[in-house]
Order: structure tokens, then sequence, then C-alpha cells
């Protein structure tokens, strides 16, 4: 089912980089962030930082209100909800971005990407391309909490996988 919301659709599944030409937008669908993904988060992670892990000394210290969300979680969520729906299947490497955090995420917050496209262009193998988006992590309140610029090695409609033999043991 297409749904077409502010002139930007949400997507299914994966996306071949000569599907995805220069200007095209779309969004993800949305995702609460809750405190048990903190607390999972944070344990994964050894990110222990008393602002992810200590109510009190958020109360009393920090300069937010609300149990804040580390980047490093948002940006993840931002990425599992694009392979979920426009890279699944179609990825084959990351190959860099550059970020910017533009406001805090607070437990409660539900986010969905907006995307666009900045490059989409073949590479010098068949059947592959570079696709760099513009990604805004956007709140339910509409407000930007991270911009980053991705830029992927993504397989084109003709595809074929460059198959290396793989060595035999003790070989």
């Amino acid at each position: 089912m297409e749904e077409v919301d502010g002139g930007m659709r949400t997507m299914g599944l994966g996306l071949c980089w000569d599907e995805t030409p220069v200007g095209m937008r779309f969004k993800t669908v949305g995702r609460t962030l809750t405190d048990a993904d903190i607390t999972n988060f944070v344990g994964v992670t050894g990110m222990t930082e008393v602002l992810f892990t200590d109510l009190e000394y958020l109360r009393s210290q920090s300069l937010f209100k609300g149990r804040l969300v580390p980047g490093a979680l948002v940006f993840s969520i931002a990425e599992g909800l694009l392979m979920q729906s426009v890279v699944q299947r179609t990825g084959l490497a990351f190959l860099g971005l550059e970020m910017k955090v533009d406001a805090p995420t607070f437990s409660g917050d539900t986010i969905h990407v907006e995307c666009e496209v900045l490059v989409s262009r073949p590479t010098s193998k068949p059947g592959r391309g570079i696709v760099t988006t513009r990604n805004r992590i956007v709140n339910q309140r509409g407000e930007a909490a991270m911009t980053y610029t991705p830029t992927r090695l993504v397989k084109g409609r003709d595809y074929q996988p460059d198959r290396q033999p793989e060595p035999r043991p003790g070989a």
C-alpha cells in the first residue's frame, strides 16, 4: 500500500540505485523510542554516561527535562527504519557519512526519517551504483533531531554477484 504525506511516499522494500533518481524524496514509517530501548542500548554498548543512566542526575544537573536518548541510538534506529524500507536486499556497502545533531531526542519521542536523493550514479562495475542521500530524522512535533548524509554502494537492476571462489581450508 502506498501512502503519500506532504508529497513524499512511504516506501516498502529495497530500491536499486537506478530506481532512485536525484531529487527523489521519501519517508519511512515512525518508531517510538522507549526507556527499554535506552537501557538495552546502554547495556550492549557500554555507554554508561550518567545522562543516560541516572534519572536523579538528569533532574538536578541536566540542561534538559526528560530522559535523553543517546544520539548513536537515534542514528541506529533511523538506519533500521531505512533497512526495513529502501535498503533491504539492495545494499552492498556503507561507504561513509557526515552527521549533525540538530536537537535532543527523549524517551517517548516518535521518529521517522525523511530522505532526499542527492547523488545516484553508476560505478565502473556493471550493476552497481553510488547513492548519497540527505536523511533528516524528524520527531512527532515535526522537529529535526539529526541530519546526516550517508553514501552507499547499492545494487542496480542488472546486478550480478562477482563471486570469488572460497579458499579451501589448509590451502
